[in-house]
């Protein structure tokens, strides 16, 4: 008896990967899954601090996904690896700040050494032809097979049939007839897939699975950039982007203000990191400083705007906190800074 194939497959959390491993575990290969950590994901930080569609579950949907499928999941973190993709992408930005084809050839590239380091046959994705602009087009799908290095090793189940044969079907692990063919954006044959698997509650898609895919966060990171003396970037500031408000009053300096409790909670995590500032007098948010107050002037004018976001912006005065790196602190009293055009355009 020959040996039972073995693939590795890129599980994002959404329902294309889920449902294209199904479709090869149908034809009796053994699958395990990837999940890439790059920092950008969507769901994780954001999800779990904030209030927002608190009726959904607060899972980690890559897990979640593995679950259904009984896989071993390995989460591989790649944050370092990755930023070479993200500030030197060689086939460039989509339509903000996401480098979609470079991000798709690295993580095939990376699956493809894990295949070889542990001795697997070929790597699943759950790609669909037309269903993404910048990666997933018939004649950028080829792009990835062949920069990633895993060529004919590459199996797409959910559009097979539409793409020349594959290594996996040559060698008759799969059959090319129990391959699937969608095409385009419409989701429509994947949730009536899903369906018929019985699979229910899956990740609902909303654009993609990284924050580079969003207008508002890449703005910020674009902002970042330009106020830094080189263009990088570290785990840190790449969270911090997605919590709180974003104000930049002056180039030397911006505030970050938490939107609600569970953002003020988080960023607590990092006072020995930033001055961070607080009101006294009345309820309101934990802010961070992210630079330096080069002056009373600075300093004054963070406050008068800090005081704004708190249940005292209607009042004479807000006694606010201000608490250095090393715990020291001195209070100061401002009257709140009335909403006005200025700050609208600080706003990140």
């Amino acid at each position: 008896m020959s040996k039972q194939p073995k693939a590795v497959a890129l599980i994002s959390g959404g329902l294309d990967s889920l449902l294209a491993v199904k479709v090869i575990q149908e034809q009796g290969v053994y699958v395990e899954g990837i999940n890439f950590f790059t920092g950008f994901c969507v769901e994780g930080h954001t999800h779990a601090v904030r209030k927002k569609q608190q009726n959904k579950p607060k899972r980690n949907n890559a897990l979640w996904v593995a679950e259904q499928l009984g896989i071993k999941l390995h989460i591989i973190d790649i944050v370092e690896e990755y930023k070479d993709i993200v500030l030197n992408p060689k086939h460039g930005y989509g339509a903000n700040m996401n480098p979609c084809l470079d991000c798709k050839g690295f993580m095939v590239k990376k699956a493809t050494e894990w295949i070889e380091a542990h001795h697997f046959d070929f790597v699943i994705t759950g790609e669909v032809v037309g269903q993404r602009p910048m990666s997933q087009r018939h004649d950028t799908m080829p792009v990835i097979a062949a920069e990633s290095g895993c060529g004919e090793r590459l199996v797409r189940p959910l559009c097979g049939q539409l793409l020349p044969p594959t290594l996996a079907e040559k060698e008759g692990w799969i059959q090319r007839d129990k391959l699937l063919s969608f095409s385009g954006r419409n989701r429509t044959p994947q949730i009536r897939l899903a369906k018929r698997y019985g699979f229910v509650d899956y990740a609902q898609p909303a654009g993609g699975c990284c924050f580079l895919t969003d207008q508002n966060y890449s703005k910020k990171l674009l902002d970042l950039w330009q106020h830094r003396p080189t263009r990088n970037y570290t785990l840190d500031d790449i969270i911090l982007l997605k919590m709180g408000r974003h104000i930049r009053p002056k180039p030397y300096f911006k505030l970050i203000i938490g939107r609600e409790e569970g953002e003020n909670n988080f960023l607590r995590g990092y006072r020995k990191e930033f001055t961070h500032i607080y009101a006294t007098s009345h309820t309101g948010p934990l802010v961070l400083l992210d630079g330096k107050w080069l002056n009373d002037e600075d300093r004054t004018l963070s406050l008068r705007i800090i005081a704004r976001y708190t249940q005292g912006k209607n009042a004479d005065t807000v006694s606010l906190d201000v608490v250095d790196k090393n715990g020291n602190s001195q209070t100061f009293t401002v009257s709140p800074l009335q909403a006005n055009n200025i700050l609208h355009d600080w706003y990140l």
